[in-house]
């Protein structure tokens, strides 16, 4: 009798983790539905793309793709992509939405937002939310620092509240204190021209010397070539210096990873 009930109770709690077992794993997987762990894709590069293009890549890609914003450049052919959100190569998950900025047909004014005390990437966020890129970033001693100081356009300040034509290049003054100016070069072989600024301007860099093989030849050409050069990658560089880069449409140029 006890040996029936020994078994009898082995019985139940044998059945019972199984049961437990099979509830987490069930819980699991479920969670792993919801929330698609682990099912990420590369947010692919919509660059230069008319939007029925954009489309079908994101299709093919597996993500989605919301046009958010235009702006205007004037060499650059109207209805195509100018910038996305997240960037191209950015970890995302499957069926996220990228928001896109085209280029306009015709040239828009927006309204020059005051970003005297933003930090650097303060200002620049506020500067793709109005449709303005952000342009040279030049450094001065000053207490204040990483803290925009003045902006100016074309060579000439811009103040608050003036008009100024969608897609244009804001230069910003920033102030930097002498323990924090410096910061590393990064790797932007491979990357297409706007790309590989934006990733400087996340270090505090700039763009230098931009040169295009011979075989780009249109505006078109150089939105879609790619960075198989470039100087000091890997250098500490004072905040502000430029950086030359060397672009092409040849892959075979690209150096071996």
């Amino acid at each position: 009798m006890a040996e029936k009930k020994d078994r009898w109770i082995v019985k139940n709690l044998v059945a019972a983790t199984v049961y437990v077992a099979a509830l987490l794993i069930i819980a699991a997987v479920g969670l792993n539905l919801i929330t698609r762990h682990g099912k990420t894709v590369m947010a692919p590069d919509f660059t230069n793309l008319t939007v029925r293009e954009a489309q079908r890549l994101a299709s093919e890609s597996q993500v989605q793709v919301k046009v958010v914003d235009s702006v205007f450049v004037r060499r650059l052919a109207g209805g195509v992509v100018y910038r996305q959100q997240p960037k191209a190569g950015a970890e995302v998950k499957k069926g996220r939405s990228i928001f896109l900025t085209i280029n306009s047909v015709v040239p828009r004014k927006v309204v020059m937002p005051n970003l005297y005390g933003y930090s650097v990437s303060e200002a620049r966020a506020e500067l793709q939310n109005r449709g303005l890129d952000l342009g040279k970033l030049s450094y001065v001693k000053d207490i204040a620092t990483n803290t925009v100081l003045a902006q100016s356009c074309e060579g000439r300040e811009v103040k608050a509240g003036a008009l100024v034509v969608s897609g244009s290049n804001i230069d910003l003054k920033v102030g930097v204190s002498s323990d924090e100016n410096s910061t590393t070069v990064p790797r932007l072989i491979g990357m297409k021209y706007v790309r590989a600024v934006d990733a400087l301007h996340d270090r505090y860099l700039n763009a230098g010397r931009v040169r295009f093989d011979e075989d780009v030849r249109t505006y078109a050409d150089s939105m879609n070539a790619v960075v198989y050069k470039q100087d000091a990658q890997g250098e500490r560089k004072p905040l502000g210096s430029s950086v030359n880069l060397y672009l092409t449409l040849d892959p075979a140029k690209l150096p071996a990873e």
